[in-house]
């Protein structure tokens, strides 16, 4: 039934995408805004305590209403699963980005790529290259199809029904909105659904943390990079079976480390060295050079990288069907 409902949700996702969830996320948003409102003392305990109070209770809810409505007729679950994934996961709700990207790099048209890009990830890429423009544009492929599509698959097959799904995608939501900090080479609709006052309220937090006097959000950051420190390795292995493995897991091993965001730079790393190509390196962002490490081996990215891009995800996620269906036909026949 999980090969089922993956291959349903993903089916749908590509027909009919959901690319605006902000109807979705926004009783999730106020809901998260009303427990900061009252236990953000500065502390990072109750941030420990808020996050368990936003997240359990719509897990547990999740499994809850699976389960009753698997008992009623197990096409009830089925649906249900379908539709709690088609919500969770999908790569199409930021892939209109990467096509309008791609298209104008190939038209030559920069202005249109960096215009793109800005939107994508949520601050000004006037000054950028076209060479830097295809880095970016991959690293956000590759994050994406991690955090929208590995990450919440993932823990969709590991925990019962999908709340598995639920709690990935619900720590996702709280890194971002709590953590407060952006990460280098993170910032934006590239992590995660922005809603209409979150750039305010970034802006405002990054003050604070620099501070020092913020402490609230730690235990969103830590709670995301722990659920997401396994599925990180395994999309990563999946670039590096389906791409270049030696190269790949070289540059998982060697380079991951240095990223700002290691538990990331896994699956950057991965994925620039399954590619053969360069990603990272130092960019100038609002006349400020952001000093990133270098990712990958080989040529520097064109606009074929791109195309090369999305061929390595879809690989790595034909691998992940075909095993999952390996799993269940196992299962229904042992």
């Amino acid at each position: 039934m999980s090969f089922l409902a993956v291959l349903i949700a993903l089916a749908l996702e590509q027909w009919r995408p959901l690319v605006d969830r902000r109807a979705v996320f926004a009783p999730v948003a106020a809901y998260a805004g009303t427990l900061e409102r009252r236990f953000d003392a500065g502390e990072a305990q109750q941030g420990a305590i808020a996050w368990t109070l936003a997240v359990a209770p719509i897990v547990a809810a999740s499994w809850a209403l699976h389960a009753a409505l698997a008992a009623v007729h197990p096409a009830l679950g089925l649906a249900f699963n379908v539709a709690v994934l088609y919500v969770t996961m999908g790569f199409r709700q930021h892939s209109h980005y990467f096509t309008d990207i791609h298209r104008a790099l190939k038209e030559g048209d920069t202005d249109a790529a960096r215009r793109s890009l800005s939107e994508w990830r949520g601050h000004s890429c006037d000054t950028l290259s076209a060479a830097e423009i295809t880095r970016l544009t991959i690293e956000g492929a590759f994050t994406v199809s991690h955090r929208h599509v590995f990450g919440a698959l993932f823990w969709f097959l590991l925990l019962p029904g999908p709340s598995g799904a639920v709690l990935y995608r619900m720590a996702l939501f709280l890194s971002h909105r709590w953590g407060k900090t952006q990460r280098t080479g993170q910032s934006g609709p590239v992590l995660d659904v922005i809603l209409a006052d979150d750039r305010d309220r970034g802006e405002e937090s990054r003050a604070g943390d620099e501070e020092g006097e913020e402490h609230f959000g730690e235990f969103a950051r830590q709670a995301f990079d722990a659920l997401d420190a396994v599925p990180v390795r395994v999309t990563a292995a999946s670039f590096a079976i389906v791409g270049d493995f030696e190269d790949a897991v070289y540059c998982w091993r060697t380079q991951a480390a240095r990223w700002p965001d290691p538990v990331l730079g896994i699956v950057l790393a991965a994925g620039a060295g399954a590619l053969g190509i360069r990603l990272g390196a130092p960019i100038v962002r609002g006349g400020v050079v952001e000093d990133r490490p270098e990712l990958g081996l080989g040529d520097e990215p064109d606009t074929s990288s791109l195309d090369s891009t999305v061929g390595l995800i879809w690989r790595a996620l034909s691998l992940w069907l075909l095993l999952l269906l390996v799993l269940t036909i196992a299962v229904a026949f042992g």
